[in-house]
């Protein structure tokens, strides 16, 4: 009888603790479930949500147009098949998808630019590799047909100068794709931009530059139509009679968007919350690297006559004007590996005035601290009722072998 008493006890003694185990099982599958959603989809919303269009000063006396809303982004550096761990490209990809689909949902910008690098490897990328890597960008940054979507293209997606220029097949299958030439003009709800491919921008004889300086004194030609310019640089254009000009006469000055930043000594003159750090500040730029040399950045001012720079490839943010007035704004990367704080911006145009503001996406850092910082938690709110099961079940054996030996 004593026997089936103790029987009886320690069989509900587990099933009690068994019961107890389960319960908590399931209270970690639930939490882990709630803070997978959150780490990666609610905090996007929590993040993105928190920036807004910024607001266009206006006067009386101007004219009223329909503004243009666009968002910026650039080096979105896709990691392809040679470089690059998996899990890498996997959680990186992750972000900058949810990170774009959920600020595209939100804002529903009329045009968006994407100011180069896209790929990390397209130099090193075969035809086949090309087509898998343009297939994984398009579903990446999927958009409504009611978005435009221009790119310029980077240093990773054709290489340096020297790269892109042995093989023109680099740059040429790139354009075809993204439907990006040397230097293009776009003319949006009466705003102008020029884009320009900064690889191209090396004053020499390669066929890819010839052919960028040609078609950048093509675009300069239709902005100088109406001879607006008297500068001695346009001389040959003012000369020659216009039957038709391309763009209204009271066009305003264009936007220059291109992956490098026009010529700079050293980072010093840059502001803005995610500038260089200062160690990297006092670092000299090298010309046709870090920067547009500085004859061609003259070049393209001379010729452009911009009212304002957008470009990207430092991966820093960096805000300065340029000694002729013209401002520059080079937006940092949107990606995780390339810094703990992406960011991306919003901008309101108007031919007489424009916009500027940066919207951040999560901290790689924030999201790894939640895991951490909620994993901790669990372990020990549930460390007690754990420790809990297993004595018992210790107790029950130790039990169990003092009545058989009995």
């Amino acid at each position: 009888m004593s026997r089936c008493l103790v029987k009886g006890f320690l069989f509900e003694m587990v099933k009690t603790s068994s019961n107890v185990l389960f319960t908590q099982l399931k209270r970690a599958a639930i939490v882990a479930l709630c803070l997978f959603v959150f780490c990666e989809w609610l905090i996007y919303y929590v993040v993105i949500y928190q920036c807004s269009w910024p607001e266009l000063q206006s006067e009386g006396s101007e004219r009223r147009f329909d503004p243009l809303r666009i968002m910026l982004l650039t080096d979105t550096h896709l990691l392809g098949p040679k470089h690059g761990h998996w899990f890498d490209k996997l959680r990186r990809e992750w972000q900058m998808e949810r990170a774009f689909q959920t600020a595209v949902a939100h804002f529903k910008p009329d045009v968006v630019f994407l100011l180069g690098d896209l790929f990390d490897e397209g130099l090193y990328s075969n035809d086949e590799e090309w087509d898998f890597y343009v297939h994984r960008f398009h579903k990446m940054f999927d958009r409504s047909e009611n978005t435009e979507f221009h790119v310029v293209v980077g240093n990773h997606d054709i290489g340096f100068h020297p790269e892109a220029s042995r093989d023109s097949h680099l740059f040429e299958r790139f354009s075809s794709v993204f439907d990006s030439p040397s230097a293009k003009l776009i003319n949006i709800k009466g705003n102008i931009f020029v884009l320009v491919n900064s690889i191209a921008l090396q004053g020499d004889d390669c066929s890819m530059c010839s052919e960028a300086m040609r078609q950048l004194h093509a675009v300069a030609d239709k902005l100088n139509c109406y001879q607006r310019s008297k500068k001695e640089i346009f001389e040959d254009i003012v000369k020659q009679d216009r039957t038709f000009c391309e763009l209204p006469k009271d066009s305003p000055p264009p936007i220059l968007i291109q992956h490098f930043p026009l010529y700079r000594e050293t980072e010093m003159s840059c502001t803005g919350v995610d500038a260089p750090p200062p160690d990297l500040k006092q670092i000299t730029n090298r010309e046709k690297w870090e920067v547009v040399s500085k004859e061609m950045s003259n070049t393209l001012l001379t010729l452009i006559r911009p009212r304002l720079v957008l470009s990207g490839h430092t991966h820093h943010g960096c805000y300065l004007v340029h000694e002729d007035g013209t401002p520059e704004m080079t937006i940092p990367s949107f990606s995780w590996r390339n810094r703990n704080n992406p960011s991306f911006v919003l901008s309101v145009i108007t031919p007489e005035r424009y916009a500027l503001s940066k919207c951040f996406i999560p901290r790689e850092s924030t999201v790894i601290a939640v895991y951490i910082i909620a994993g901790l938690a669990f372990v020990l709110v549930n460390f007690r009722p754990t420790y809990r099961y297993f004595k018992t079940r210790r107790t029950c054996r130790q039990i169990t072998l003092d009545c058989c030996v009995r």
